[in-house]
């Protein structure tokens, strides 16, 4: 009995010695296994994903704890300043306020605090994108233009992102190896040369140029090349984006059904840049169908690049050089050339125009020409300062004098002021010639040479947007597949070292491209032919009806009026506020069609860039031929 006692006692013993002992061991080991476990983890896409979005959520938030607690109903510092204003006014009894006087104060009020919230905030929220970068950089360029209600002071900022801005990956470390491990060769036994500078650079990749060896002889060729990275980032960066985005909508920022919107579009464009191998086809694709003579292609001078497929990987991309400089410097220049500020957006196009053709630019006044993202209409929101005779003298000219005669004007006197200096310039070259004009006049002559032999070009611009129209018209009408991207970046211009020969067009960056069904051609055309043929609201209404949109109140008008501002021209009542505010309130988008918005979408930049150049072209009418094709092969 003894024994066995004594047998139980020394197990307990051991127990207690063992037990703390296992304890830390077990603890140990699980520490250990979840630190290895997540440093595992932490090295994975999903783990640095998931790092990325961290970052991003301990930048902004912040931002957005400044705004929650000095703007916002629920917080405690508000509920409190409205506590002690509602006591103070009991104490001074003041006479109680109109509720139409209550409600205009409040406004202003909010209106002075977030003003004050966005002076303090834009600059930090501009920082964040450049510390982050990658999709970042990107979205604050789309937000500089896009739909959206952004307080202006975001897009002051936002607006400096589109150019210089570093963004671009290390030769060396990045782009090299992932070079030769896509392509399983040596750079050199490639390429004759390759130039470590890339001629461009974006958000997931960038591009270089390069001699290829080839055994009919070098030949130059761009080769674009994805950052490792981007598989991961973009998405984790386009998650991030949508999640702060519904904050701003739960703040009322902006508008939900907008805001769904545009972040659908933005979501589904940049995800598809991530797919080279599909850029790829859909580029070969274009290329092909450019060598039909009876394309618009070789007519307008317009050509693609030529695709290496044995060069070209789910990262790699490589495709024939082409020449020439981006269309945006072109435009910079032309619009230089017609004195409009290039440091200024497109925005102010219309508004400068018009001011111009009245000389009543003068004074505080605001115009500015917006994308309404509740419908996606073009509108014109003005603001103008009250007993200001010259602004109402400008209302009154947008309402009795067309878009085009503004246009045409500024042009005309544009050109007089260019045809007028150039003739100055060719007196006192010649008479320097003679001696008998000052030293200073020739070299100021000498300076404008330049200047005036760039003129010269001022009727290309209204030619190659013609071209573009016609081009994109053809690619969506007749092919079905199309870049719905071609802003002025993705556009290159070639002019002839002879006299009298037309400017080669290049087009470049399929990344973001659309494929339609001839079904869905079929119906776009219609819409498009009616418009351009000015049938009735109700023949519009019913051919946009048949695409599938859907609107609140199905209003015949709304539908119509809305079809024209997609695909019609630019008109004088367009410029009026108080006519989109009418058409608001008559219906609003609920659902818009997928198809139909790339189309949308391709023709209002091309629309934005003709309209800055001074150009108030009808699409419709410009895709009418197109329309008719589409219509007759698969109607």
């Amino acid at each position: 009995m003894l024994s066995k006692a004594a047998g139980q006692a020394a197990r307990q013993t051991i127990r207690n010695r063992s037990s703390p002992s296992a304890l830390r061991i077990a603890t140990g080991t699980i520490a250990t296994t979840s630190i290895v476990s997540a440093t595992i983890y932490i090295n994975t896409e999903n783990g640095l994903g998931l790092k990325r979005e961290l970052d991003f959520w301990s930048s902004v938030t912040p931002v957005v704890w400044d705004y929650w607690w000095n703007c916002f109903s629920s917080s405690p510092k508000v509920q409190l300043q409205k506590a002690l204003l509602k006591i103070n006014n009991h104490a001074v009894e003041q006479p109680p306020l109109s509720p139409q006087t209550e409600q205009d104060e409040t406004k202003k009020e909010r209106q002075i605090l977030l003003d004050q919230l966005h002076e303090r905030n834009a600059p930090k929220i501009y920082n964040i994108m450049i510390q982050l970068g990658g999709l970042y950089i990107k979205l604050g360029q789309v937000l500089s233009v896009t739909a959206l209600p952004i307080p202006e002071k975001y897009r002051e900022y936002f607006r400096t992102l589109q150019s210089n801005v570093p963004n671009h990956e290390d030769w060396v470390t990045v782009v090299k190896p992932t070079l030769e491990r896509e392509l399983g060769a040596p750079l050199e036994d490639i390429f004759e040369s390759i130039n470590e500078i890339p001629c461009g650079a974006a958000s997931i990749g960038q591009a270089h140029k390069a001699t290829l060896r080839s055994d009919a002889g070098e030949e130059e060729v761009i080769v674009k090349v994805q950052y490792p990275n981007a598989k991961w980032q973009v998405p984790a960066d386009i998650e991030c984006v949508g999640q702060f985005l519904q904050l701003c909508v739960w703040f009322g920022l902006v508008d939900e059904s907008a805001s769904k919107l545009s972040y659908e579009e933005f979501a589904r464009q940049f995800l598809s840049e991530l797919d080279y191998t599909n850029e790829m086809k859909n580029l070969k694709a274009v290329y092909e169908s450019s060598l039909d003579p009876n394309a618009p292609y070789m007519k307008q001078r317009v050509v693609l690049p030529q695709v290496f497929e044995e060069l070209c990987t789910d990262q790699v991309i490589t495709m024939s050089y082409l020449p020439g400089r981006k269309f945006e410097e072109e435009t910079k220049r032309q619009l230089s050339l017609l004195g409009i500020d290039t440091k200024k957006s497109f925005r102010s196009i219309v508004k400068e125009s018009s001011g111009n053709v009245t000389n009543a630019e003068e004074g505080e006044r605001k115009d500015e020409v917006a994308i309404s993202s509740s419908s996606q209409t073009l509108a014109l929101s003005t603001k103008q300062p009250a007993r200001m005779w010259k602004a109402k003298l400008t209302s009154i000219m947008r309402n009795v004098v067309s878009v085009d005669f503004l246009f045409s004007v500024v042009r005309f006197s544009r050109r007089i002021a260019l045809l007028s200096q150039s003739a100055t310039v060719k007196w006192i070259q010649l008479a320097s010639s003679l001696s008998i004009v000052p030293v200073g006049w020739k070299t100021w002559a000498d300076e404008r040479q330049n200047d005036i032999l760039q003129s010269m070009t001022l009727d290309w611009t209204e030619d190659a947007v013609h071209t573009l129209l016609d081009v994109h018209g053809y690619q969506i009408l007749n092919q079905g597949l199309f870049n719905a991207d071609p802003h002025p970046g993705n556009i290159l211009v070639d002019f002839p070292t002879e006299a009298g020969k037309k400017a080669t067009i290049g087009l470049i960056d399929y990344g973001q491209c659309k494929q339609l069904t001839p079904d869905e051609r079929v119906k776009i055309a219609r819409l498009i032919l009616s418009i351009a043929e000015k049938e009735s609201d109700e023949e519009i209404a019913t051919k946009f009806r048949t695409l599938g949109i859907k609107t609140k109140n199905d209003s015949t008008r709304f539908l119509a009026d809305f079809g024209r501002l997609m695909f019609g021209r630019f008109e004088s009542k367009h410029l009026d506020h108080s006519w989109h505010k009418e058409l608001h309130k008559e219906d609003r988008v609920l659902y818009f069609p997928k198809e139909l918005s790339m189309v949308y979408r391709t023709a209002l930049l091309l629309r934005g860039l003709a309209m800055s150049l001074q150009y108030n072209p009808s699409v419709g009418e410009l895709w009418r031929d197109h329309a008719l094709e589409a219509i007759r092969k698969h109607g």
